[in-house]
């Protein structure tokens, strides 16, 4: 559900998104998402765990690793991973702290949502955080 409000909130308070599940293929919705993000001022922190650099930045291969790494908070963890694929990633973001679990439009999983709620993280769930900051 759409809540003007909470993402307003979300995304203003926002600073460092991992998107986890980034592509290197320009034409692939997270590749797009990732560089609109950065152009809007975003610190993106790619997540794949079969490459070194995505868009001129260091990549992860997880969740722990970029945390690790990374001096900042990550503020919203972005998922492009299937929906059965999410727990993993739901856990390793409450491991590290995160602010927010956003799951891109397609990607519903109720379980790990409820899990993330529960640790205290916002969850955003089958929404486009690009369509999302565009109507903002």
């Amino acid at each position: 559900m759409f809540d003007l409000r909470k993402h307003r909130r979300i995304l203003t308070a926002a600073r460092v998104i991992a998107v986890v599940g980034l592509s290197p293929k320009e034409g692939r919705p997270s590749n797009q998402v990732a560089r609109y993000l950065l152009a809007r001022g975003y610190r993106v922190i790619p997540v794949n765990p079969g490459h070194q650099r995505l868009l001129d930045q260091p990549c992860y291969p997880d969740l722990a690793a970029a945390s690790e790494a990374v001096s900042e908070r990550i503020d919203i963890v972005n998922i492009f991973r299937r929906s059965e694929q999410v727990e993993p990633v739901v856990r390793d973001a409450i491991a590290l702290g995160a602010g927010c679990v956003w799951m891109q439009e397609g990607v519903i999983n109720r379980e790990a949502a409820r899990a993330a709620e529960a640790a205290g993280l916002e969850v955003i769930m089958d929404q486009c955080i690009k369509t999302v900051h565009e109507q903002l």
